[in-house]
């Protein structure tokens, strides 16, 4: 078809009738015959036709005519619509598109590329959210779904051409959003690359991106609803440019055009950090649109973004070339600019996000590629010098290691600089150095001791030649007009070492450096000795750098007790200074104290070295003799010399009463401000901080609660200032209520919100928590609302670490003041609600029109909730339902002398806004709250008698919290809720150091106080009812429930707790399971083992719980001797007894018991053992009781046994040893503990008579006793009775070639000895086993270890694992004290041990047979390691073994 006839095909016949397409089509193959040639002509022309068509639902409308309906882009891309899913799917819409690319004469992929591009278009051209331009509604996004569920049908089916689909998507680029393009490379229509690679102008391309990329990042930091999506296109998109923008190119020689993709991905990325970098520089404002933008954009070099393609090298080579192009953006400052400027580029001056930056690319670049970028940038190319200077801030400061680094580079640009000349390396070298040591010492060693490292000695970099010389000198001068006054003073005190014969060089430069100084009005003469040279801060005053040089020089000589070297040097060297300036200030008259303190030692060292004029010494001594006749001048002192220490306190006093004077007219808020001005620069000089203090940042307070203390002048100038604010507010508020005071309290504290806020959080902590019952009524209420307004600036102020007792994480200063109000005492308790009181009716009358959420900012909510405490606690009317009438709220009454604190506190707890408040989450007092602070409470010196104290915890409990909802901090009536809740407080309060430290003498009782026996009786109360809410009908040991809830307590804790054999560990899981333990022992003894048993299942529910707690945690911790306490022990048989006697046969539920207890928990028995003669009387009289019958069969059993260990070592009686063997062997090893140690050996030969059996038992709880008198040193067996013991029967076994070595390889799985001893035994004990087997050394016999062919093995594993606990440290505790007696010092040494079992083995391996070697290569398959020359001589000797048995065969026969 020509193009001279493609107009008229869709235009109007001759007549004046439009012809259809169909119509057109028909006439043309009339006319013409087929040909391929012209099928092709006609079928691209149809393509051009189609591509230039906009409405393309009209073209086929007019190709089908109605029919087409059912094609309708409206209707496929309405997700609900019922004619999208119901009457088409997929399949009719491809088969309908192949109909009508027929009819067209069109591929089909081109029809369904064309067709889908156009319903894209009308998708992203529908109304968008004006704040999110780059993202679509919920709506569109689903219409997009369903329109993206027909392409990928189509592309499956081969019906789609990405092509034309990317070719058709970019006409329409400027209606596109990027979240459709997203969706389009997400589920695989076609990727972001295709798209890229077909956009005909490739910078416009770069350019919409960046636009795109810009609102996408600033949407994503704007926290709208579709953030996630936002984030994870911003990831997706950034991750595709950084592949292939900064992939490794495979051949550089390659003369192809290059790919369209990498040269978009480079230039988008470019656009983004331009513009970010001259964002920064223009100096972006905080929270604006482009603040959003660069925080978003920045993020994207964080690990989550780049995470899937970090282990590429892509995202090293973009991070590169962004450190590239950030310290050469924009290179208009000279050096001479940068040696003036430098000090404003430090790390805590530059901007957060530029610092945010650089922290980021610090993660992917190693600090040696980092400092090896720098140099090749620096070298190479026009730097900006003050992002260069910023990041070798931020370097240093964030590398440790980069200090070393930095070093090594400007001492070879320092060596290159004198070699050849070169001022560049010169002025980098300086400025680099400069620079590092504006973050301190911990950073960077300081530039003058740089400066005097470099040029001070004959090795310096300038002493090669005269040339040098000069060069260095030019250098220096040309540097004065620019240089701090800082940096001259450097050069002029610590000057290079220059030969005499070019001295005349360096008089020169001092002359033209002091020149300088004096044209700054420096004079060098009153420099201090201790100032630090190396910031470059504005020139400290002459008389207040004394006074810092005098704290300093007097520190140092506390610490050395000689006068200070730099003392000695300014005392000669700098004579001026030293006599005009330090000596004044160190000679400052006072009332000397009694004992010499070390301001009085030093000055007399001084005067003994003639360093003090006799005349000015003995004016001193003179002033100091009037101001001790003149105490009451003594605050004052006496002046010799305007600007002696007192001076400043005076003038800050002056402008502290110029400040009340004003309070009278508090409209006057300009002389306020201006007069809270004067007070902050007065209170920096009386504390003698300077500008440089201030433009130090404080990220953390430390704060000791305990013993807070304070340096005497910080001590007067804060209460100086806190003096001033309670007189000011008791001023104020004769005057006009707070609301309308003026902003005097807030200027004011903000003056204590810099570098004095220690001090003040310090002197605090000692008046609220040390002194706080002794303020008086102006002082609390002025405190009070100095809390508030630290709170109003907490924003502002830095975190606070208290330590113990409060929590260890930093605090915020509001949560700060909970911790210093204490509740123990009556005093305590008033004082802090008297503080309560006030910090929350000033804050409600200051602040009478703010919302809640402000009031809650300002004070914290643990002073809410304490005072809620105190009013409940003490006035029993708050429990009372309040009235419908709110109270008024007045501040006046509260600043009168007869301030009436209950009112006002009963005024505060019914104010209408207070109650609003006490509704917020956050501030509400809550079941657990409660039960922390009254855990505090020290009933002896509480403020409620013992009666009122219990009706106190009755109304609490059962009233107020166990009704309230879970959602307002009760139990929903739940009881067991309620005693869960007051059990883990129970045990967080024992953990926690605020049980601690109440009476040196006190019984340790839960905490060290008897506070708690009251909430002990709650829970013993509380138990005790839900014993009885039990279904009578259901025995309680089989509820539904499965258990006592405790046990479910006891588990969740230990979970938590770290687990490990380290002392610290090990200690607080030791006091943990005391506290459980005490806390079993309080409630009822069916806790242990239930109400009552049933002859089908005899273990109950508890019972299994308390075996498991007893198996796996008091076994280790809370055994004594191999068994339980005895009041365990005891609350548990009482508990099996009462049980059992609920039962229709009693002894038999007993026996099933016992029997059970065998084999799931065997330490009861043998802890009832141990306590019998003591538990035999109680169990024997409850059992009469109630049962005519005897004892159970089982209880006659542990009778037996402790029967036959006393008659056993009785002098002429041969018992019999009863059954089971285990019991008796225990009996009989809890009774020879008693028997003196010369008789241990006498009593054991009879062992000789006894079954194997028992002898094997005996042996092992022999072994256990040796092991815990090294343990437990006051242990009623000691080490030398311990071991004759073990040696005894050890003897009385190899008599009867009885084998025990298997005692030293007991498993689970060894249902014959494991299974039962390691219930026993401690796991501390079992691991120490290689311990015990060779402290038995000297007692083995040489035949037995011939005999028994696993003796080798088992001695080898013993060794090897005797070596591997000495090498983690765990023999340490079976080391002999330093204490012990002479016998004792060689035994038990682990060293010697491990000698004596090496020395021992490697006699022993030659002599043994072949056959002794069997199991020794899978002992030495993993612990080998551990002793080579041991392992070497068991392997040779295992390999000639054959060789020699042969050889010895002869002479065994």
């Amino acid at each position: 078809m020509s193009d001279s006839r493609v107009p008229n095909s869709s235009g109007q016949g001759p007549g004046g009738r439009r012809r259809s397409w169909a119509e057109l089509l028909a006439g043309r193959v009339k006319r013409q015959k087929y040909s391929p040639e012209r099928a092709q002509k006609l079928k691209e022309s149809a393509v051009r036709l189609l591509r230039s068509r906009q409405d393309l639902s009209a073209l086929l409308l007019e190709v089908e005519g109605l029919q087409c309906k059912k094609l309708c882009l409206s209707n496929l891309i309405d997700c609900g619509s019922s004619e999208a899913h119901a009457n088409q799917s997929n399949s009719f819409i491809g088969s309908a598109l192949q109909d009508q690319a027929s009819r067209l004469g069109v591929p089909v992929g081109i029809l369904s590329a064309t067709m889908v591009a156009s319903g894209v278009g009308q998708i992203c051209a529908a109304p968008v959210d004006p704040s999110h331009p780059v993202l679509l509604t919920v709506e569109q996004r689903k219409k997009l779904s369903s329109l993206l569920e027909v392409a990928q049908y189509l592309l499956a089916h081969n019906m789609f051409s990405r092509l034309s689909f990317c070719q058709e998507l970019w006409k329409i680029q400027n209606s596109l959003l990027l979240e459709a393009v997203w969706h389009l490379h997400v589920q695989s229509i076609v990727s972001l690359q295709e798209l890229l690679e077909s956009h005909p102008d490739m910078r416009g391309v770069g350019a919409w991106l960046f636009r795109n990329l810009c609102c996408l990042c600033e949407q994503i930091e704007a926290s709208c609803q579709h953030a996630d999506v936002a984030r994870a296109m911003l990831s997706d998109f950034v991750q595709m440019f950084v592949l292939r923008g900064f992939q490794k190119n495979s051949d550089l020689r390659r003369t192809v055009e290059p790919e369209k993709v990498p040269q978009v991905a480079v230039d988008v990325l470019q656009r983004m950090l331009i513009f970010a970098l001259d964002a920064l520089a223009a100096g972006v404002q905080e929270e604006s649109s482009t603040h959003k933008t660069l925080r978003g954009w920045f993020d994207v070099f964080s690990g989550h973004t780049l995470g899937s393609i970090i282990s590429t090298d892509s995202p090293k080579r973009f991070f590169s070339h962004t450190l590239t192009q950030i310290l050469t953006h924009s290179p208009v400052l000279k050096a001479s600019d940068a040696v003036q400027m430098q000090r404003e580029w430090s790390f805590a001056r530059t901007h957060p996000l530029l610092t945010a930056l650089y922290r980021r690319l610090f993660v992917m670049l190693s600090p040696e590629e980092l400092v090896g970028h720098l140099q090749e940038v620096l070298e190479t190319q026009e730097v900006n010098w003050q992002r260069v200077l910023s990041f070798v801030s931020a370097l240093v400061v964030c590398f440790p290691e980069a200090q070393q680094l930095l070093k090594d580079w400007v001492a070879r640009l320092m060596v290159q600089a004198f070699e050849s000349c070169q001022l560049d390396n010169m002025v980098t070298a300086f400025l680099v150095v400069r620079q590092a040591a504006l973050e301190g010492p911990s950073a960077f060693q300081s530039y003058a001791d740089w400066f005097k490292a470099s040029f001070g000695s004959a090795r310096g970099y300038h002493g090669c030649s005269k040339k040098a010389l000069v060069f260095l000198f030019k250098f220096l001068s040309d540097l004065v007009p620019f240089e701090s006054p800082r940096y001259l003073q450097v050069h002029i005190l610590h000057p290079p070492l220059v030969p005499s014969r070019y001295r005349s060089l360096l008089t020169d430069y001092i002359s033209l450096a002091k020149t300088r100084l004096a044209d700054l009005k420096v004079s060098i003469e009153n420099m201090g000795l201790y100032e630090d040279l190396s910031s470059a801060g504005d020139i400290t005053e002459p008389h207040s750098q004394a006074l810092q040089d005098v704290e300093k020089a007097i520190m140092v000589f506390e610490h050395t007790g000689k006068i200070p070297v730099t003392v000695m040097e300014a005392s000669i060297f700098r004579r001026p200074y030293y006599m005009s300036h330090f000596l004044p200030a160190l000679l400052t008259p006072r009332v000397l104290p009694k004992v010499p303190d070390s301001r009085v030692a030093f000055i007399e060292s001084l005067k003994r070295a003639d360093k003090i004029p006799p005349s000015l010494y003995s004016t001193y001594c003179q002033a100091c003799t009037t101001a001790e006749a003149k105490p009451e001048d003594a605050s004052l002192g006496v002046r010799a010399d305007p600007s002696c220490a007192e001076e400043p306190l005076g003038q800050l006093t002056a402008a502290l009463e110029e400040l009340r004077a004003s309070m009278t007219n508090p409209s006057q808020h300009d002389v306020i401000s201006a007069q809270v001005a004067v007070i902050s620069e007065r209170l920096r000089a009386a504390l003698g901080h300077t500008d440089d203090d201030d433009s130090v940042e404080l990220a953390k307070i430390q704060l000791s609660i305990d013993t807070p203390r304070l340096e005497p002048r910080e001590h007067m100038a804060v209460d100086l200032l806190l003096t001033s604010f309670c007189q000011n507010l008791m001023t104020a508020s004769s005057v006009a209520p707070p609301e309308r005071q003026g902003p005097w309290a807030t200027l004011l504290v903000r003056t204590m919100c810099g570098h004095v806020l220690p001090a003040v959080l310090t002197r605090l902590c000692q008046l609220l928590r040390h002194q706080g019952p002794s303020l008086s009524a102006p002082h609390i209420l002025g405190l009070g609302a100095l809390a508030v307004h630290l709170g109003e600036s907490r924003s502002a102020l830095p975190e606070v670490d208290v330590g113990p007792p409060a929590a260890t994480v930093g605090l915020p200063v509001p949560e700060l003041f909970e911790n210093l109000l204490t509740c123990r005492t009556r005093g305590s308790l008033l004082f802090c609600l008297k503080f309560c009181t006030a910090a929350i009716s000033y804050s409600l009358c200051k602040f009478p029109s703010q919302s809640l959420g402000v009031l809650c900012s300002c004070l914290s909510s643990g002073l809410i909730k304490k005072f809620q405490f105190l009013v409940l606690r003490l006035f029993p009317e708050a429990r009372q339902p309040l009235s419908q009438n709110a109270a008024s709220l007045s501040w006046r009454p509260l600043y009168l002398p007869s301030a009436d604190w209950q009112r006002a506190a009963l005024s505060l707890w019914t104010h209408r806004t207070f109650r609003e408040l006490l509704k917020e989450d956050d501030v509400q007092l809550t079941y657990r709250d409660w039960l922390h602070l009254e855990l505090e409470i020290r009933p002896e010196v509480d403020a409620l008698s013992d009666t009122e104290r219990q009706d106190f915890h009755q109304w609490a409990i059962h009233e107020h919290f166990l009704p309230e909802p879970s959602a307002s901090g009760g139990c929903d009536g739940d009881l067991e809720a309620a005693c869960t809740i007051l059990v883990d407080a129970l045990m967080d309060f024992h953990q926690s150091s605020r049980s601690y430290g109440r009476s040196e003498n006190s019984d340790w009782v839960f905490g060290g106080h008897t506070g708690n026996d009251d909430i002990i009786s709650r829970l013993q109360e509380m138990a005790a009812d839900l014993e009885l809410q039990q279904d009578p009908s259901v025995p309680p040991s089989h509820s539904p429930s499965q258990g006592h809830f405790l046990y479910g307590i006891f588990h969740r804790r230990l979970q938590a707790l770290i687990s490990g054999w380290g002392v610290a560990a090990s200690l607080r899981r030791q006091r943990e399971l005391l506290m459980y333990k005490r806390i079993l022992l309080r409630l009822p003894s069916s806790v242990l083992c239930g109400s009552s048993f049933q002859a089908q299942q005899p273990i109950t529910a508890r019972c299994e719980q308390f075996f498991h707690l007893v198996n796996s945690e008091m076994r280790n911790i809370c055994s004594h001797r191999g068994a339980l306490t005895q009041d365990i022990t005891a609350h548990f048989f009482r508990g099996l007894l009462n049980a059992s006697l609920r039962s229709r046969d009693p002894s038999l539920m007993v026996d099933l018991m016992l029997a059970e207890c065998q084999t799931k928990c065997p330490l009861i028995l043998t802890s009832a053992v141990l306590w019998w003669p003591s538990l035999e009387p109680v169990l024997l009289c409850q059992w009469r009781r109630r049962c005519k019958s005897p004892l159970p069969r089982e209880l006659q059993r542990l009778q037996e046994g402790r029967q036959f260990a006393s008659d056993f070592l009785s002098p002429d009686a041969t018992p019999q040893a009863p059954n089971p063997a285990w019991l008796s062997a225990a009996a009989l090893y809890f009774a020879v503990q008693q028997v003196g140690e010369e008789n241990v050996r006498t009593q054991l030969k009879k062992l000789d008579c006894e079954r194997e059996e028992l002898l094997v038992f005996l042996f092992f709880f022999s072994l256990m006793g040796l092991l815990s008198s090294h343990l437990t040193p006051n242990s009623a067996l000691g080490p030398l009775k311990a071991l004759d013991v073990c040696a005894a029967v050890l003897e009385c076994l190899e008599k009867r070639k009885i084998s025990w070595l298997a005692l030293f390889q007991l498993t689970e799985s060894d249902t014959r000895l494991g299974c039962l001893l390691l219930r026993v035994a401690p796991d501390q004990h079992s691991r120490l086993l290689p311990f015990a087997f060779y402290s038995l050394l000297s007692n083995f016999h040489e035949d037995a270890a011939m005999r028994e062919e696993a003796f080798l093995c088992v001695a080898v594993d013993m060794y090897l694992k005797l070596v591997q606990l000495f090498v983690a440290g765990d023999t340490s505790t079976v080391s002999p004290p330093a204490g012990r007696s002479l016998e004792l010092q060689g035994q038990g040494d682990p060293v010697d041990l491990i000698t004596k079992a090496r020395l021992f083995l490697l006699q022993l391996i030659p002599r043994c047979p072949k056959k002794n070697f069997s199991h020794i290569t899978e002992l030495l398959a993993h612990r080998g390691d551990c002793d080579p020359e041991l392992s070497a001589a068991l392997r040779s000797r295992q390999q000639a073994a054959p060789d020699t048995d042969l050889h010895r065969e002869p002479h065994v026969f």
